[in-house]
């Protein structure tokens, strides 16, 4: 995909939604951060329905720690790897009120080191959260940077350094939210609905014409 290209790519995109969001539901960088720790392998519409009842009893750190693993667990148990997701929610609890002042650390380093907290996470929330322009590269932003050829990439890695280098700048702070919504709901896994994508003359997918609404 040629430069010119990639920016009408997102100058389309950021015409449809201005300001995207996360859809995860959260109040706090504290349960911004719990809420992305429970999405791995799990739907967003998932997550919410777990953390509106777990953020009433348990909304910081202190709260969290205080109801103890054996009830977290309890309390997400919808959730896939919910046991092993309680357990480094407690330790993360913790260690943030050890290390952090009970606050969520603004440094990748620091964030990485948090039980459960891969890169993924920790540029989910330095985006979100501290508004830097990170790219957190789940399977909808993979697919999606491969499929149309806007930074292809053979990992999550690769993909992510490619999409540093090419999203123009003034892009970059909302490329995340635009790629994921993106592949969530028009760019899909299985069957793309490439007929009402506003990218389609941009997409390098060699299948698009034949992909048609369902009758």
């Amino acid at each position: 995909m040629k430069p010119a290209q990639r920016v009408e790519l997102f100058r389309r995109l950021a015409a449809l939604d201005p300001e995207p969001k996360t859809e995860l539901e959260y109040a706090t960088p504290f349960q911004l951060l719990v809420a992305v720790i429970l999405s791995a392998q799990a739907t967003d519409k998932s997550v919410n329905l777990v953390t509106r009842a777990l953020f009433c009893v348990a909304p910081t750190p202190q709260a969290l720690l205080a109801l103890g693993e054996e009830k977290l667990a309890d309390s997400i148990k919808t959730i896939g790897l919910y046991k092993t997701k309680a357990k480094n929610l407690i330790a993360t609890a913790r260690q943030i009120l050890e290390r952090h002042g009970g606050e969520v650390p603004h440094d990748r380093a620091a964030l990485e080191a948090l039980p459960g907290v891969g890169r993924k996470t920790a540029n989910v929330v330095l985006n979100v959260v501290f508004q830097e322009p990170t790219i957190a590269v789940d399977t909808h932003i993979f697919r999606v940077a491969n499929r149309t050829g806007l930074a292809p990439g053979k990992d999550v890695r690769a993909v992510e350094k490619k999409l540093l280098e090419v999203v123009p700048r003034e892009f970059r702070q909302h490329a995340h939210h635009w790629l994921i919504l993106h592949g969530r709901y028009v760019c899909k896994a299985r069957k793309p609905e490439c007929w009402r994508c506003v990218i389609r003359d941009l997409c390098a997918y060699e299948d698009k014409n034949a992909l048609q609404p369902h009758a």
